[in-house]
């Protein structure tokens, strides 16, 4: 792996770990919690498509 992949990867990974605690814990509750899931999962696969296709 070229170090033009590392970077980003350890960069994605670190802001995972600074914001997934705060993510948890406003959603308490578990039909939140898959809500708030569900749409930043739709969001990062529209943008991963777009990333794919158009770029």
């Amino acid at each position: 792996m070229s170090l033009e992949v590392i970077v980003p990867v350890i960069a994605l990974i670190g802001v995972l770990i600074l914001v997934l605690p705060g993510f948890i814990q406003t959603n308490y509750n578990l039909k939140i919690l898959i809500r708030n899931f569900s749409i930043w999962v739709i969001v990062i696969a529209i943008i991963l498509i777009f990333i794919y296709f158009v770029l």
